[in-house]
C-alpha cells in the first residue's frame, strides 16, 4: 500500500484482513517497525488518519504518545509493529492475544 492511499481506501483494507482494525492518533504519520520496538527499523510509514488490524500484542520499548505510555507493540502484519501509544484502543491493556 502506498503512502498516498486515501483513508477510505486504507480503511477498507484493514477491515477485510479478519483481524480487528482500530484508529492510529490523527494528525499523525506512524512509524511501522520491523520488532516491537525504537530499535528496530522503520519498513514505512502510516499516512495521517489511516486504520490498523492487530494481529497480536507484545511487551516492547515504552513510547509515550497521543494515547499514553506503553511498552505494548501492536503487530499490524508480518514484521509490521507499530506503538500501542499511537493507536485508539479505548484500553489501556492488551485488546489481543499476545505474540
Amino acid at each position: 500500500m502506498s503512502e498516498k492511499s486515501e483513508p477510505g481506501q486504507v480503511q477498507n483494507l484493514a477491515a477485510e484482513s479478519g483481524f480487528q482494525t482500530f484508529p492510529v492518533a490523527p494528525g499523525s504519520r506512524v512509524n511501522v517497525r520491523s520488532g516491537p520496538g525504537t530499535s528496530y527499523s522503520i519498513v514505512k510509514v502510516l499516512p495521517y488518519d489511516s486504520y490498523v488490524s492487530i494481529r497480536c500484542q507484545g511487551p516492547g520499548t515504552t513510547v509515550s504518545g497521543p494515547y499514553g505510555t506503553t511498552n505494548i507493540w501492536d503487530c499490524i502484519g508480518n514484521g509490521q509493529f507499530v506503538s500501542d501509544a499511537y493507536v485508539q484502543t479505548g484500553s489501556d491493556g492488551y485488546v489481543a492475544t499476545r505474540c
